[in-house]
Formats: structure tokens, sequence, C-alpha cells
């Protein structure tokens, strides 16, 4: 009876700090490029929150494609991959489940992705982003 009495303590606690760290999420975050600061609104899932949970986090991205850049996460993240069809200008999206993309050009695509934000204005992205690979900070 006392452990029964004791596991139930820990799950409605660890419910409560669930639920305590959901409440607290804010779906907005910075992007700086070079001297380019963007903002951006997350998703509200649980990839979103995770990825939050990392910031302020400095990657070195890579270019593909010339509309993307990518770099890999410390961490795998949880993932809910949709089949996006369409790729906006300011997409942040994972890949697999811990390869962060943002994307810089509108186009379709057959792939997969998890949603995690986008970049609420995107008027000079693919200036600061540039055609090579490039530092950037998210916070």
């Amino acid at each position: 009876m006392k452990t029964y009495r004791s596991n139930i303590f820990v799950l409605f606690f660890s419910l409560l700090c669930l639920l305590s760290t959901t409440k607290k999420f804010q779906p907005n975050m910075e992007i700086k490029i070079g001297h380019h600061i963007f903002n951006a609104n997350l998703s509200t899932n649980t990839s979103a929150i995770k990825f939050k949970a990392l910031l302020p986090l400095n990657l070195n991205m890579i270019e593909l494609n010339g509309n993307e850049k990518y770099s890999s996460l410390p961490i795998s993240l949880p993932v809910n991959h949709e089949k996006v069809n369409k790729i906006k200008a300011g997409d942040i999206m994972l890949y697999g489940d811990d390869t962060l993309v943002i994307f810089y050009k509108d186009f379709s695509t057959p792939y997969s992705y998890t949603r995690l934000g986008h970049i609420t204005d995107t008027t000079a992205l693919v200036k600061a982003l540039g055609s090579g690979n490039i530092t950037v900070n998210f916070r």
C-alpha cells in the first residue's frame, strides 16, 4: 500500500511539472543571422517545446539545394512528421529527430517534416543566410 501511494504521488507530481512547463511555454524566439535579427513563432507541439528548452543555441548551418540551411541538433527531439507538400520561406522544420532546417525559398516537396515554427518576416532572409554555410544563433 505504501508503494502504491508513493507511485501515485510521483505520477501526480510529474503531471503537475509537465502542465507547469507547458503552461509557461512562450511560442516565440529570436534568430540572429549575422547582423540581422528575425522573430519566429513556434509551433505548440512537444518538438517545438523541447527545441525551445535548448535555447540559446548556436548552430553551424550547412547550405543545401539553394533553398535551405540545416544542422544537427545536440539531442534528438520528439517527432510528429507530416507530409507538408509545400514549403514556405521562413519555415523552421525538424527532419528526422535531430536535424533542424530553415527554408528560405518556397517550393513543393514530397518529404515529411515536424513543424517547429515560422519566421514572421522573411524580407531579408535570403540576404542574411547567403549562399554558403553560416552560424545561426537561436534565442
